[in-house]
């Protein structure tokens, strides 16, 4: 028999010089799969070998390679921001200021108005060319803070033609963002505040636009891959959630839930049921119902930020969910009333106030975070075969990245093997 030599295969870069590499694929006694000083070959903006350097050498041909040299920085994935609202118009800083020593109540008193139905008139009100500059401004931030994978909810329309420019929107900022925008259609994040939601003929007439005309259009055009609903006291129903969600599926759109943020009106039993891809918020989450979530592999999308913004009375017990055997995942919900763009922060609250370890953090930011938007087997960790979606950490210690508050640790961030340098003090990014 002869036999035939293949040369190794020639990697485009490698990435060398870490501390750590933080692969993110759990091993025995190894829960983040870290390689102390590791060294990354990429192909094609694909991950082709991970590894101690002599390993990827004896597998891959490094000679003619691109070299970046992270200097004892450590090498993670890319965070994966699985719950946002980053596309909205305007700006609720004075409500959010106000509310530091005012109920909603007073704030509105003074003539103000509060919520979601405040950003609903803005988003109306602002020119589509603005609320994609500064959508874009926002999305380019938390590029700059390691998010290689952002979702992005519509939802401050609430009409047809609103919910459709929030949805171009969206397909926009892929186009023009270095992050991915994984769209969610979210026309019943509420009422439309021109109707009566305590009429049942006026919710009828909305939910028959959201199910015949919204839903379809943005299912058949490829507009959104997944449906979101808001279901929570003085929003929508569990049946009507249902209803709403079975219609997204009925057009190809992954179904997904806001509930138990502020009362718990069946969302998560229903989720359970359906089942959805994800439950959202969960601050009123039962314990046998997390076992429901768990037993029908529904993943539990913590939002710490959220919780600090609002100050919320009964903040999410992500320690439970984890006991139940729910996979947690994290978002920073970056929304007009939440405004955080980064996901190092959201660990650092997800540790600090809600029971997760360093390590059940970082996954949730990442593979898991991956897992709520159905994408694990192409991003969250560092594996051969994965997206080079990347990021680079100027720390001294894996502590560090929940241990210095508010501080960006993020210096390179690697877009399907893309090399983008994060300046200070600049909003800018150098390829």
């Amino acid at each position: 028999m002869v036999e035939i030599n293949t040369p190794p295969t020639a990697a485009d870069l490698v990435i060398q010089g870490a501390r750590e590499v933080v692969t993110c694929e759990p091993g025995p006694h190894n829960p983040l799969g870290i390689i102390s000083e590791g060294v990354v070959a990429v192909v094609g903006g694909k991950i082709m070998a991970v590894g101690r350097s002599d390993e990827v050498r004896a597998r891959m041909d490094l000679s003619g390679a691109r070299i970046l040299d992270i200097k004892g920085q450590t090498l993670a994935p890319g965070f994966v921001d699985c719950h946002t609202h980053v596309v909205f118009g305007g700006s609720r800083a004075r409500e959010f200021s106000l509310k530091m020593t005012k109920s909603a109540a007073q704030i509105e008193a003074m003539g103000i108005q509060t919520g979601i139905p405040a950003s609903i008139a803005m988003t109306r009100a602002a020119h589509e060319e603005h609320i994609l500059a500064d959508s874009l401004a926002r999305v380019q931030r938390m590029f700059c803070c390691g998010s290689t994978t952002i979702e992005s909810k519509t939802g401050y329309g609430i009409s047809v033609r609103d919910e459709d420019r929030l949805l171009k929107i969206n397909s926009l900022l892929q186009l023009r963002a270095k992050a991915d925008i994984v769209s969610t259609f979210t026309g019943a994040h509420d009422f439309p505040p021109e109707i009566d939601r305590n009429d049942p003929a006026a919710r009828k007439r909305y939910m028959d636009l959201l199910i015949n005309e919204m839903i379809p259009k943005a299912g058949d055009e490829g507009l959104a891959e997944f449906c979101d609903v808001y279901c929570d006291d003085g929003y929508y129903t569990a049946e009507e959630s249902r209803v709403i969600l079975k219609a997204g599926m009925d057009h190809g759109l992954v179904p997904r839930i806001h509930t138990d943020a502020y009362a718990n009106i069946g969302g998560s039993t229903m989720a359970a049921h359906l089942p959805t891809l994800t439950a959202d918020h969960l601050n009123y989450t039962t314990k046998a119902e997390m076992a429901l979530l768990a037993e029908n592999k529904v993943i539990g999308v913590v939002l710490p930020a959220l919780d600090f913004a609002v100050a919320h009375p009964d903040p999410v017990k992500a320690a439970d969910l984890i006991e139940a055997g729910v996979t947690i995942a994290l978002g920073t919900n970056l929304n007009p009333g939440n405004w955080t763009e980064s996901m190092q922060l959201v660990m650092q609250l997800a540790c600090r106030n809600h029971g997760l370890t360093l390590e059940q953090a970082i996954l949730a930011a990442t593979l898991d975070a991956a897992r709520a938007l159905g994408r694990e087997k192409r991003i969250g960790s560092i594996s051969p075969g994965k997206v080079a979606d990347l990021q680079v950490w100027d720390i001294t210690s894996l502590e560090d990245i929940i241990y210095r508050l508010g501080h960006n640790a993020v210096t390179t961030v690697i877009k399907s093997g893309d090399i983008f340098t994060v300046p200070r003090h600049t909003d800018h990014l150098n390829g």
